[in-house]
């Protein structure tokens, strides 16, 4: 089985607080958009026509690549809140 097929029989809850946060302050001066690239969720999106970058939280699938691989700190990460997020069905 391949990983995409594994991850298409992940469920998600979503949760109604974010628990991943672009800061737009540093995010404005990355050029890098590291985060766009390393998600396997591929749940990271420049805004066209604008310097920011946008996350769709719902879809996440915890693994932190994101946190991990900004260079400048520009994203607040905590796991979501009891009950919500990921439940993996395919280890």
């Amino acid at each position: 089985m391949r990983v995409d097929e594994k991850i298409a029989l992940d469920a998600f809850k979503p949760d109604e607080e974010p628990h991943i946060r672009p800061r737009p302050d540093v995010c404005r001066a990355c050029r890098d958009r590291v985060c766009i690239r390393v998600c396997p969720g591929g749940l990271w999106t420049a805004v066209e026509g604008t310097d920011e970058v946008r996350v769709e939280c719902s879809g996440c699938l915890e693994c932190g690549s994101c946190v991990t691989c900004c260079p400048s700190g520009g994203i607040d990460w905590a796991h979501p809140r009891g009950g919500c997020g990921v439940r993996y069905r395919c280890g």
